[in-house]
């Protein structure tokens, strides 16, 4: 889909600031109410937007550990067995399927190491799961973020070729 600087101004606001409401962002962005509400529900039906919810700070929950883990999943099974298997452990924020060496890797979080491996342990019993490795994150140097490609994509705006185009 192709966004341009309205879309990306919006998206902006809306990230900083996900509570305004339409008429306040109508008001600053300098467009009518009208607008921003149609630029809004054309973005989330789409895709673009995908929710208004409050962003999550694991550690201030108490898990301050964050881990990757790398898993190797048992062939037959298939992966989406396991990534229903894994959806019921809480401490598992992602699960990726990947190339490489492993077959999925998994954000996890934890409230100490310890708890670390408790949570592996519980990692490793999935039925599927053949073997696990893990890292752990010292400190997050660029936290997750969309809003450089928000801006990438508004200023290209128009000028990107569409899919079979």
């Amino acid at each position: 889909m192709t966004i341009d600087a309205l879309d990306g101004r919006l998206i902006e606001l809306f990230t900083a600031e996900p509570r305004i409401g339409v008429l306040e962002a109508s008001r600053r962005l300098g467009v009518a109410r009208g607008t921003v509400q149609a630029r809004l529900d054309r973005l989330a039906r789409d895709g673009v937007i995908r929710g208004f919810g409050p962003e999550i700070d694991a550690a201030a929950l108490g898990y301050p550990v964050t881990a990757f883990v790398t898993l190797q999943i048992r062939q037959p099974g298939g992966h989406d067995p396991v990534a229903e298997r894994l959806a019921r452990i809480p401490e598992v924020i992602e699960a990726h399927t990947i190339t490489g060496p492993g077959d999925m890797l998994c954000r996890i979080v934890a409230r100490s190491n310890a708890d670390l491996q408790r949570v592996l342990d519980g990692v490793l019993a999935v039925a599927g799961v053949e073997r696990a490795s893990s890292v752990i994150s010292l400190a997050t140097q660029v936290p997750y973020r969309t809003l450089p490609l928000v801006h990438a994509a508004a200023a290209a705006g128009g000028r990107r070729p569409r899919a079979g185009g």
